[in-house]
């Protein structure tokens, strides 16, 4: 079965459907993404106390293209976190984990933050409020024109 992220790559024109953002868009949150990854990974090692040698450890099992990839298939589609798992080849912790570390960090990339009214929905309630995805990063992606 082709993952999500494959199936983006080999048809760039559908990620628009699949994700809420344009390919070109995509890209651009990716390197903004690995950027600020790598940055934040710098920190945490110039503080780290090692007891192995550097590079030790279980590797990432998705790459971050992937890792954000995932985190915004989620905000457009919401699957479950077993089905996310399913699509991306992963158990549906790791998608559980990878979504939070995601959903946490890529707002700081542009120093937007979630509309007020986001969260709490009880059963049997609806929104009267636009679709969140494309208001979530509506924001981001211009303070990437700038």
């Amino acid at each position: 079965m082709i993952s999500t992220f494959d199936y983006i790559q080999k048809h760039p024109l559908r990620a628009k459907q699949l994700l809420g953002i344009s390919y070109e868009q995509f890209r651009n949150l990716v390197d903004a993404a690995k950027k600020a990854h790598e940055d934040e990974q710098q920190k945490l090692e110039q503080s780290k106390v090692r007891i192995h040698r550097r590079g030790g450890g279980r590797k990432e099992i998705l790459s971050i293209k992937e890792q954000v990839c995932l985190c915004i298939f989620y905000l457009r589609q919401i699957p479950t976190f077993e089905v996310l798992g399913m699509l991306f080849g992963i158990s549906k912790t790791e998608a559980n984990d990878t979504f939070h570390y995601w959903d946490e960090a890529l707002p700081r990339l542009g120093g937007m933050s979630l509309p007020e009214w986001v969260p709490t929905r009880s059963v049997g309630t609806s929104y009267s409020q636009p679709p969140l995805v494309p208001m979530l990063w509506a924001g981001w992606f211009d303070t990437m024109r700038e």
